[in-house]
């Protein structure tokens, strides 16, 4: 969307080769034939399944978002919301912050004729039932699989622990942010009041007064929302949903190679911990943290060099996602602009 958006794209590009180059140097046993070798004896039903829930985990955030728009009183369709939870997913994965995607999504929804409180207070309610969805597994997984856990190196384990701290305290954050709409008012007032006294912001006075009557707005819309309970608890399984879809393409992937149930359920476990301990690293996507946590966790139960088999997971549920969320914004961004231009 901008310059700097752009600057972080290249720098992922980056990083995202460096990560693959260290694991396939780094493994005695990986190499593009073996790789191969296992997508071309692999069930092809599961690997489709595996593809599926890689586009659920797109599917299910926009779904989630035109749930929570339409209790709001906007009317966007599924196919919209596919483009709002497409560039959320893509500007994610290449930014460092665990939001970064929320800029794009509003994006979108704006010019679809939604309100900035409205859009806010969406796309925090999104924020924090991800947050509690990721928790939510995450947790599951380390109670019922400690001895997986406890066997994985310390290095990991400070990760996956860390992540957990991190991924709390931003849902208590987002939550605060949603319900006490004058920290938000105050935060945005300071950083005005700020560019004001270095000259970078012009008509200071108005544009505070038109700040407080947008923050007026979104304390309506989140009041509103906060009388839906049901909605709530329907936004936080669509994002359970969300996370089961990502998690499960290791799972999948594991079946279609012939490992078995119970070795693809402990596959599934190791994905959910390195869904906690990749937020632990400030780097677009995780990158190389996620892989460092799947590697470890994948080399413990499978007793082998897993280095092939991580590179299928991780290709499959955040390079091949990245790439057709990228698609799905490009695709959604240009149909947008031929419909302006109709109008």
């Amino acid at each position: 969307m901008n310059k700097k958006k752009a600057v972080w794209g290249f720098l992922s590009l980056g990083i995202a080769i460096l990560t693959i180059m260290m694991i396939a140097s780094g493994s005695k046993e990986f190499s593009l034939d073996t790789m191969m070798a296992y997508l071309s004896r692999a069930n092809k039903l599961w690997l489709a399944a595996g593809l599926l829930c890689m586009f659920g985990y797109i599917w299910f955030e926009g779904y989630a978002l035109v749930h929570i728009c339409r209790t709001l009183g906007y009317q966007s369709a599924k196919r919209q919301g596919t483009v709002y939870g497409a560039a959320d997913v893509f500007f994610s994965a290449i930014t460092p912050s665990a939001s970064g995607g929320q800029p794009a999504s509003m994006f979108f929804m704006l010019r679809d004729g939604m309100n900035i409180p409205a859009c806010t207070t969406a796309l925090l309610i999104n924020l924090v039932m991800y947050t509690l969805a990721t928790l939510t597994i995450g947790s599951l997984s380390v109670l019922f699989h400690f001895n997986l856990f406890r066997r994985m190196s310390l290095f990991s384990r400070i990760l996956i622990v860390v992540g957990c701290f991190i991924m709390t305290g931003l849902s208590l954050l987002f939550y605060m942010l949603l319900r006490r709409g004058e920290i938000l008012y105050r935060l945005c007032d300071r950083v005005m009041e700020m560019l004001g006294k270095r000259k970078l912001l012009s008509n200071l006075t108005k544009k505070q007064a038109k700040l407080k009557k947008k923050m007026a707005e979104y304390q309506q819309c989140s009041d509103e929302i906060a009388g839906h309970g049901w909605m709530l608890i329907r936004i936080f399984i669509i994002n359970l949903l969300q996370r089961l879809s990502q998690i499960g393409v290791t799972f999948t992937i594991f079946m279609a190679l012939g490992e078995g149930l119970r070795t693809s359920v402990e596959g599934f476990v190791v994905q959910a911990f390195t869904a906690l301990g990749s937020n632990s690293i400030p780097i677009p996507g995780g990158m190389g943290g996620a892989d460092y946590l799947m590697l470890d966790g994948f080399g413990e139960i499978l007793g082998r060099d897993a280095a092939s088999i991580e590179m299928l997971c991780r290709g499959c549920s955040f390079y091949v996602c990245i790439i057709t969320s990228a698609l799905i914004v490009l695709a959604g961004y240009f149909m947008g602009r031929k419909r302006s231009l109709r109008k």
